[in-house]
């Protein structure tokens, strides 16, 4: 049966995942949690198999125009394609007594944690070609195994948590390049929790369908607008958003939950400010260095 709430849900949701480029697990699942009482493990379920299904898209398109370092990608899914498949006897395991909800809530505070960190390096955009980057064997298999256990146990990391920690591990890989290998990893990854759920989890077909139905078009449109859109603060919106998320996905208080809101929102616009100071102090010193000329 459709669900008509659930695809409006997740049509708003997916808007939001082609403004920012942030992976829908760390929005998707907690709103089926939270909003349509969906239980965990069917919640997580569903949301990787419609992943499974999207991610491939955006994929072929970083293969065609070359911005991927596909051994990259193969150290990356050597580690995490197992880990993920795991990952599904572990949210089992964990499902009795709400297990998933909690491992869902610490992920999400991992993710907020991977924003800022991304915001922070963000600007220090490498200029190295994929072709040009020496991977780093041990340390690339680590990342993948702990982001496709992580993926498998909470559907939240593909997008969030890997590409924070390419930026830390190949700081001179072009912007473009790190989102095509992250993508382009992601695809066996997120096939293989999926497939772990299908034959051991708690899918149910008709939320896959009303997620895709509502997903598909909003990443769409949220894609065709995201250059017209201020992308800075939807990422910091979008952070408060998964920080209140977590907090009540691990129970803690109403009082508790609105410090640390207003902590975070305190923190973002310092950020921000320090942000703006910088550009104009490059900007004068950019205007001095061409009258001394």
């Amino acid at each position: 049966m459709i669900d008509l709430p659930l695809i409006a849900g997740s049509f708003l949701v997916a808007v939001v995942v082609g403004l920012t480029g942030m992976g829908g697990g760390a929005l998707m699942t907690p709103m089926m949690m939270l909003f349509f009482n969906v239980p965990p493990l069917a919640a997580v379920s569903s949301d990787l198999v419609a992943s499974a299904v999207m991610k491939p898209v955006g994929s072929v398109v970083h293969l065609r125009r070359g911005t991927v370092n596909l051994r990259l990608v193969g150290w990356l899914c050597a580690g995490s394609v197992p880990a993920a498949f795991c990952g599904v006897f572990v949210a089992r395991a964990f499902a009795v007594g709400d297990g998933v909800k909690y491992a869902l809530g610490v992920a999400l505070l991992l993710a907020v944690a991977g924003l800022a960190a991304k915001a922070l390096l963000g600007g220090r955009g490498g200029t190295a070609e994929a072709s040009e980057i020496v991977v780093r064997p041990i340390p690339t298999l680590l990342v993948g195994t702990v982001g496709g256990l992580i993926v498998g146990v909470s559907s939240v990391g593909s997008g969030s948590l890997i590409i924070v920690a390419l930026i830390a591990l190949y700081p001179m890989l072009k912007a473009n390049q790190l989102v095509g290998t992250d993508l382009v990893q992601a695809v066996p990854l997120v096939t293989s929790a999926a497939l772990g759920h299908l034959l051991f989890g708690d899918f149910q077909l008709h939320l896959t369908v009303s997620l895709l139905i509502g997903s598909i078009p909003g990443v769409y449109l949220g894609a065709r607008i995201s250059s017209r859109a201020p992308g800075g603060l939807i990422r910091a919106v979008l952070a408060v958003v998964l920080l209140a998320s977590a907090l009540k996905l691990l129970n803690v208080g109403n009082t508790p939950t609105l410090w640390a809101l207003a902590g975070a929102v305190a923190v973002i616009a310092a950020g921000r400010v320090w942000q703006v100071r910088a550009a104009a102090r490059a900007s004068s010193g950019s205007a001095d260095l061409v009258r001394a000329r």
